[in-house]
């Protein structure tokens, strides 16, 4: 490739003031790279370079690069002036002809103080518009908030692309212009404007190191691409300075997340101003472009220079929305500074065409030849040029005195302008004028809007006065039908407040005019403090029928007008930040899919006087006509005032009409000072916070106060509406605030509201009003209410009247402030098709009756029962409920609720149908608010029905579960009971039910038998850095293989927490997808805000149904703000550890309390179940607020391990609580896997009083299918003492019994045959009564309390006698249990000395089951082959045939095979082949399959079970070398097998403490083992005058017990007593000193009630 001269003739423009003495660099781009920067310094032809209209020319050597296709220009900004106007730059090769020369135009300032600042410019040939055809890059530069990060260093960016990468730029010239540039905690935000790149891929960004604080600490950099429609987001979060970290000052990042943004096209703006005298202005230019597609938002067109001055043409680069064809725009100014008046003579708009290849059928459509149209179209990318013509003065002295124009396209426009006169009318309300400055904008159907004009030229003096009609005319283009109308005031002046009566538009042109009734209040004082107005036309008959009948009722279109529009009601949450709150005004643009809602002024805030401060949250009410879906928000203030800076964290906008409630995280300042210096933000909806519902609807509700004495009331009024099947709203209050309260409701008034609630359906069955009284006279007579509803179609409306005419007052008829009323008839209107309104009356049908409710509440007759707080209640039946009365006045006692007493009230309220709960509280007020309740019972006088709610719980902040609220169940009742209220936003009744007879089954437990929901427990850890915490809602997504994946599922944190506080740890039980395998787990919080970050420390994840637990040590950042940004992450599942935790199943638990008085308790309840494999260790059954009272049936779901089949439960009780006592009927267990059920039956006392033997444990057997899975009978012990001298003791002495089926609890040996138990050589006999038979015993664990005189104890053996079994078993022991002799142990395990089968032949039969799976072309004709691989050796192998006599393998079947062997020990797995019948190689065929479920193989001498989850097709094959392994899935151990290897074996358990500060402890350490064969019994580990579990000690401990096989588990806890006692423990390490093998137990973890956690007790699972 050759080297060519390229002569680059560089052209400096004629502008006063255009030469520069700075630096030039040039860099010549084209089809083969480029010549990188070369500086100007040598020039051909000048001394003085870059002067003024000089044409500098330099010569640059580079290897060809073909065709130049750009040119890069700039200086360094050096020098006294270094500004430079630059007209153009001319290249061509040396030795070609001057014609070659290819031309540059730039004619723009590289001047930082001019145009848009920038002193760098990409220049493309000319044709070409440079400002079109380059893409602008918004970058963000964030400074981190720490100590030394900002810098003086010049930064410098390099964008890497798809398609290209960009040069190294400095970052110069900041947009957002902050004075010094990289200050710590600030943004600088950077333009650069160069060819398009791409999508961007990485960046490198970095500093020059030069200046005396030149280290730098990056927080993160967001670039912006509107042409892309993309957003980046690059973190850093590290140094950049030689003498921190790495060293390194540059840095290649890559983006954390690329967001997709509404895209924008480039516009070339070029306005002209007119060649007049003052021409110019100074006022802020705005322009708004309108197209087919939709309008952009307001442009300002501004920038560094002096602009608009006379005769000059500016040129701006805008990026905004692509409006497809322009048919106008507006343009106009503010009116501000001197000389504001400006003559506009044009303004041209250009934008690269859309790529048009198919257009050739639009012209043919057209038949309109023109070669214009033609050209246009062969064109790849050629360019729109859009010319508007204005040649006018927009002055408030000048021609028509506006300083708003829209104008058409030059040349082509159908469109003409139009003059709309408004007739404004101010209402005759007092007080309805207005000083302030009104703006309207008008919008037709098609065509656009008028934009915002203000109302200023009336045709009266003094505008907007009381009762008078202003005139105003509008110019604008056409806009065709009108829409709506926007009206609003800016809140200025002495009397801003405006009531407005409506607005008439008359369209000249077409002469038609449009009525847009309002009838409200523009006032921060009054109605819902909205001083912006949407507007909708109505029909004229509509507005005639009002003026007629003026002095009757009031009608009014608001329905309507609430019915067309949208009502959002928008929070604003200021920060928990210094200085957070704001004096200034602040206000709010809404951009929904279709249009926004204009700047609307956030005054009226509904909670606060003083709006924005510090942590609090401002609630405004915003309406708005059908704008979309919302898209977007733009939030800002106007920087007046004292103290203007502002911290808003976050805005939610709720929409109730659309069910809809968007949350918009900002977590930023709009403050000058502080982030990027800006006051005004856009801000974008988090997608995770949305919460959708049921849409709301509008009603108006009319209500008529009597006109009798004394009838108004100032109270604060609530209504309720029911449809039908108790569907009902939430309750609302009709007046918003205490000055709307004194104004409605008084004598013969009629007061009209429109309110947003759910939509309860056709009909409204009843509603209830009331008032909460308090104030002068709130006693009120309300005459009757009206509600009004739309009808569906929109052609009318429906007003239903519910008649009352009572008083609401306590001191008034039966003192009731609270009326339940139904309807009494309908009037329908409907517009008829002629324009007429259409009216029928008609009287409502059966409306539902008023009943009367007789109430006894019955207190308890127990010390301290009676109450003197309010007692409120609520009756909940199949068709609604009451709402919350209070029993104010007990018709039997004068002292209400005091104990052992009845009090009975009587309550009228509408039918309320089958009553099936009650809702009770008191207001825990008075002296002493405490209340035992023992039950109610309600008679309903009308039908003669009686229902009893038992409750027998105390109502008090101190006693048991500290409730003041009960929620009680009718005794029959047995649907499903939620403790929790259905969330306010449900519209189904609060908590109804539809048919409570059958019994509902609730969807958890469905979902679980199915297999589709299982349950996941997740723990999760924070971080102890500084900001670990945070309070945004954590999620968890858990994925399978092949995209299954759960969905995503919250962790919410329990009432009374709000966050996960730093170094906390939280646990969750989530239901979700069973996944299968678990490959991957993605973790997040929906924090969008930069503040919300969060350490996550450590997840563990737990599947019970799988019996795996997955550990993740993350200790990693999710935020936006620190380490990588992401504020979700996906977790490998390879990187967890692995443990295996036993699998469990899920069982349904249903516990009955018997209907006893006192049946209920709030004591712990305890469970233990056995079955043939093994048992559960204790498990609490969890009281959940409301479970185990008297005459209930709780069910809930538990993990059980597996040992089915069930044999016996042992249930205990703690004895502790208020209510000890519990009368347990019966327990059942359904497994939901295979819908076993077993029932456990008690029926009598877990009590010290009341049960006749004072025991609080019970042992039941299990009855499945009506057999009794375990034999009654009685034990016999007979202890023998040996014959040693000091053998006998005086301690006390208890054992259990270890047989087929479980154990047998602790046996306290107390009552022995002879009197003084326990002496040398003396035989001691017990007996024990009632038990249940544990079938073969295998051993016995027997231990002293090393109480009394010589309590070491000589035993020499004990006999067990069964008298159900009729067998004897003996234990021998031969031991001392002492502490001073043998080991020191004072606990024994005996092992049956009557396991006979202890010697195992060499040969044995192995029984082999297979199961075909049910699935088509499973079964196979050809013969099968199995090896068994086991601990003693690999077996030979097994052929099972296929004969056609008998055939095998059929599709599903299960098929038996038994084969003689060698003993291959414990079988860990198997090889199955797969082989053809005749053994021919040539019906090896390729596609024949045999699929296979599951493969069990049976050990014949012990009946030990192996089983094989296969679940694959093995293909046949010739070769035995072709088969398939599988793993032991599952083991059951036999009886026989486990006594076998009961040995006595001693372990040596090691405890690590860990090295932390503190970790020691002194409180006294228990230890559990847990094997395949039992565990070893909670053992305290002592020794003697040492001193134990010190800071980094390893202590060494014996204990003996019989052989537990492989270990599983190790509990280990302590009494949390002692000084000190939180212990960190490191691990646990325990040796089988008979076979050598150690298992290790880590732990790592703190038992100590104050940290992490809080537990002392933990379970270790092994690492292998």
């Amino acid at each position: 490739m050759p080297v060519i001269k390229y002569r680059v003739t560089v052209c400096t423009g004629t502008v006063s003031g255009s030469g520069t003495d700075a630096n030039v660099f040039v860099c010549l781009i084209g089809d083969q790279g480029d010549t990188g920067e070369r500086v100007l310094y040598n020039c051909i032809n000048t001394v003085n370079k870059f002067e003024k209209g000089n044409a500098d020319e330099f010569f640059i050597e580079a290897v060809t690069l073909k065709q130049v296709r750009r040119v890069r220009i700039g200086h360094d900004g050096k020098g006294g002036s270094s500004g430079w106007y630059l007209a153009k730059v001319i290249v061509r090769e040396e030795g070609q002809p001057e014609s070659e020369a290819v031309e540059f135009p730039c004619y723009r300032w590289l001047d930082k103080n001019e145009d848009d600042g920038q002193i760098v410019r990409e220049l493309v040939p000319a044709g070409e518009s440079p400002l079109l055809k380059n893409v602008s890059y918004h970058i963000s530069v964030k400074t981190g908030d720490i100590p030394g990060a900002s810098s003086d260093s010049r930064v410098f960016i390099k964008l890497y692309g798809e398609k290209a990468d960009s040069s190294k730029e400095f970052l110069l010239v900041s947009d957002n212009d902050l004075g010094n540039y990289f200050e710590r905690g600030r943004v600088d935000e950077f333009t650069l404007d160069m060819m398009d790149i791409g999508k961007i891929n990485r960046i490198l960004i970095g500093h020059d190191n030069v200046g005396l604080r030149s280290g730098w600490f990056l927080a993160s950099v967001q670039i912006t691409v509107p042409v892309q429609g993309r957003q980046y987001m690059f973190p850093c979060n590290r140094w950049l300075d030689k003498d921190e970290a790495d060293g390194r000052v540059e840095v290649e990042v890559y983006p954390s997340e690329i967001l997709p943004i509404e895209k924008l096209i480039n516009y070339e703006v070029s306005v002209v101003t007119g060649d007049v005298r003052a021409a110019g202005t100074n006022a802020k230019v705005f322009m708004q472009i309108y197209g087919e597609t939709g309008k952009t938002e307001l442009i300002i067109l501004e920038n560094r220079s002096n602009n608009f001055e006379r005769g000059a043409t500016d040129i701006f680069k805008r990026e905004a929305a692509d409006v497809g064809k322009i048919y106008k725009i507006r343009i106009g100014h503010d009116g501000t500074g001197i000389g504001d008046g400006w003559f506009l003579e044009s303004v041209t708009l250009k934008r690269l065409a859309t790529k048009t290849k198919g257009s050739d059928e639009s012209t043919k459509k057209k038949k309109k030849s023109d070669e214009k149209e033609e050209e246009e179209n062969k064109e790849e990318e050629g360019m729109d040029v859009y010319t508007f013509v204005a040649h006018r003065w927009l002055a408030k002295d000048e021609g028509d005195k506006e300083l708003v124009v829209e104008l058409v396209p030059d040349g082509e426009s159908d469109l003409e302008e139009n003059t709309y006169e408004v007739h404004v009318l101010t209402g005759t309300v007092w007080g309805a004028g207005t000083d302030a400055n009104v703006f309207l904008s008008i919008y037709g159907m098609e065509r656009g809007d008028t934009g915002e004009r203000q109302l200023k030229r009336s045709n009266n003096l003094n505008k907007f006065e009381k009762g008078q009609v202003d005139v105003f005319t509008i110019k604008a283009i056409d806009l065709g039908e009108l829409k709506k109308l926007r009206i609003r005031h800016d809140n200025s002046g002495s009397r801003p407040s405006w009531f407005l009566e409506r607005v008439e538009i008359i369209d000249l042109k077409e002469s038609t005019t449009y009525y847009f009734p309002c009838q409200r209040w523009l006032a921060v004082e009054e109605d819902d403090g909205q001083i912006a107005r949407e507007l909708v036309p109505v029909d004229e008959a509509f507005v005639k029928k009002d003026s007629e009948n003026e002095g009757q009722s009031p009608a009014t279109l608001g329905l309507e007008q609430k019915a067309k529009s949208t009502t959002y009601s928008v929070k604003v949450k200021t920060g928990d930040k210094k200085n957070a709150g704001t004096d200034a005004n602040v206000f709010i643009i809404l951009y929904g899919s279709k249009d926004d809602t204009g700047i609307v002024s956030l005054k009226a805030s509904k909670f606060n006087k003083n709006k924005f401060e510090r942590g609090k949250v401002d609630e405004f009410t915003v309406e708005s006509v059908d704008i979309g879906d919302l898209k977007k928000i733009k939030i800002g203030h106007d920087n007046k005032g004292n103290s203007t800076g502002w911290f808003l964290e976050w805005v939610e906008i709720d929409a109730p009409s659309l069910g809809q409630c968007l949350k918009f995280p900002c977590g930023r300042w709009l403050d000058k000072s502080e982030d990027d210096g800006a006051i005004e933000r856009i801000i974008f909806p988090a997608e995770l916070q949305t919460i959708e519902y049921i849409p709301f609807v509008p009603y108006e509700i009319t209500v008529y106060t009597s006109d009798i004495f004394g009838a108004g009331t100032d109270a604060d009024v609530f209504i309720v509406l029911y449809g039908s099947d108790g569907v009902c709203t939430q309750q609302k209050s009709l007046c918003l605030n205490k000055r709307e309260q004194r104004m409605y409701f008084e004598r013969n008034s009629v007061n009209q509201f429109i309110v947003e609630l759910e939509d309860v359906g056709d009909i409204i069955e009843k509603i209830r009003i009331g008032h909460k009284g308090g104030g002068l006279n709130s006693g009120w007579h309300l005459d009757r209410v009206t509600i009004r509803r739309l009808l569906p179609n929109g052609k009318g409306s429906e007003t239903v009247t519910f008649p009352c005419e009572r008083w609401l007052a306590k001191s008034e008829d039966d003192g009731e402030t609270v009326r339940e009323l139904v309807p009494s008839d309908i009037f329908t209107e409907k517009l008829m098709k002629d324009g007429t309104l259409k009216q029928i009356e008609e009287e409502v049908e059966e409306p539902l009756e008023v009943h009367t409710y007789k109430i006894s509440v019955f207190t308890g007759d127990i010390y301290g029962a009676g109450t003197d707080a309010n007692v409120f209640l609520n009756i909940y039946g199949d068709m609604g409920d009451m709402g919350e009365r209070k029993l104010s006045k007990s018709e039997t006692n004068f002292n209400k609720f005091e104990r052992g007493q009845e009090d009975t009230f009587t309550i009228q309220a509408v039918d309320l149908g089958i009553i099936y709960k009650i809702k009770i509280r008191h207001d825990n007020s008075m002296f002493s608010p405490d209340w035992f309740l023992e039950k109610v019972e309600i008679l309903d006088e009308t039908t003669e029905e009686s229902f009893v709610f038992l409750c027998e719980r105390w109502l008090s902040k101190k006693k048991e579960d500290k409730k003041i609220e009960r929620t009680l169940y009718e005794q029959s009742y047995n649907g499903e009971r939620n403790s929790l209220d259905g969330s306010s936003l449900s519209v189904s009744s609060q908590d109804s039910n539809a048919n409570q007879k059958e019994p509902k089954k609730s969807s958890l437990v469905k979902a679980a038998e199915e297999g589709s929901l299982i349950p996941y427990h997740i723990t999760v850890t924070t971080g102890t850095e500084y900001d670990s915490s945070t309070d945004s809602r954590v999620f968890i997504i858990i994925m399978g293989p092949q995209k299954v994946q759960t969905e995503r599922l919250w962790l919410d944190l329990p009432e009374g927490k709000d966050e996960f506080a730093d170094g906390s740890v939280e646990k969750f039980s989530v239901w979700g997808l069973d996944v299968g395998e678990i490959k991957k787990v993605e973790v997040g919080h929906d924090g969008a805000t930069p503040e919300s970050c969060w350490m996550m420390e450590e997840l563990t994840i737990v599947v019970p149904t799988k019996g795996v637990m997955y550990n993740f040590v993350c200790k990693c950042w999710l935020a936006r703000d620190k380490g990588d940004g992401l504020t979700s992450r996906i977790l490998n599942i390879l990187d967890a550890e692995c443990v295996n935790i036993g699998i469990k199943i899920l069982y349904e638990v249903t516990v009955v309390t018997g209907d006893i008085e006192g049946g209920g308790t709030d004591a712990n309840i305890f469970m233990t179940v056995f079955g043939s494999n093994g048992n559960t260790e204790e498990l609490l059954l969890e009281k959940n607020g409301d479970r185990f009272e008297r005459g209930q049936e709780d069910s809930f779901i538990m993990e059980i391990a597996d040992i089915a089949p069930l044999r016996k439960m042992r249930i205990r009780t703690d004895g502790k609580g208020t209510r000890p006592h519990w009368f347990m009927e019966r327990i059942t267990l359904k497994n939901l896997t295979n819908q076993e059920v077993a029932t456990f039956t008690y029926g009598d006392w877990l009590s010290k009083l009341k049960n006749a033997t004072g025991s609080l444990e019970c042992e039941m057997p299990a009855v499945i299918n009506d057999e009794q899975m375990m034999e009654d009978t009685t034990y016999t012990l007979q202890v023998k003492t040996s014959d040693i001298g000091g053998a006998g003791t005086d301690a006390n002495v208890s054992l259990i019994l270890f047989g087929e089926y479980g154990d047998s609890g602790t046996l306290p040996l107390k009552e022995s045959n002879k009197s003084n138990k326990f002496e040398r050589n003396q035989m001691d006999e017990f007996s024990f009564s009632e038990m249940l038979s544990l079938g073969d015993l295998c051993k016995v664990r027997i231990w002293h309390d090393n109480k009394g005189i010589a309590p070491g104890w000589h035993l020499e053996y004990i006999d067990v006698m069964d008298s159900a079994m009729d067998k004897t078993f003996r234990f021998q022991c031969d031991r001392w249990l002492a502490k001073g002799e043998d080991d020191g142990q004072l606990i024994r395990e005996l092992a049956c000395a009557n396991n006979d089968i202890l010697e195992l032949k060499e040969r044995t039969a192995y029984e082999i089951v297979t199961v075909t799976s049910d699935r088509e072309d499973a079964d196979t004709k050809e013969n099968i082959w199995i090896i068994l691989e086991g601990k003693m050796g690999r077996s030979k192998e097994f052929l099972m045939e296929n004969s056609s006599k008998k055939r095998r393998f059929e599709r599903g079947a299960t098929d038996t095979f038994q084969f003689s062997s060698k003993n291959v020990g414990d079988i860990a797995a198997i090889c199955v082949g797969h082989c053809p019948k005749d053994g021919k190689k040539s019906s090896a065929k390729a596609d024949v399959f045999w699929h296979v479920q599951e493969i069990t193989v049976t050990e014949m001498e012990l009946c030990n079970k192996y089983y094989f989850r296969c679940n694959t097709k093995i293909p046949l094959r010739y070769k035995r070398r072709d088969y398939k392994v599988f793993e032991c899935a599952k083991v059951t151990e036999s009886f026989a097998s486990k006594a076998r290897s009961l040995v006595p074996v001693k372990y040596e358990t090691i405890v690590v403490t860990g090295f932390e500060k503190g970790a020691g402890t002194d409180a006294n350490v228990f230890i559990t083992i847990y094997g395949l064969n039992g565990d070893s019994g909670r053992r305290a580990l002592r020794q003697k005058f040492r001193n134990l579990f010190e800071r980094g000690k390893t202590n060494r401990f014996y204990l003996e017990t019989l052989d537990m096989g492989e270990l599983k588990k190790v509990k280990i806890e302590h009494d949390n007593s002692g000084l000190a006692p939180g212990w960190l423990v490191e691990r646990v390490e325990i040796t089988n000193s008979a076979t050598g093998v150690t298992t290790i137990f880590p732990c790592g973890k703190w038992l100590d009630e104050n940290r992490g956690d809080g537990l002392i007790c933990r379970d270790l699972f092994p690492r292998y």
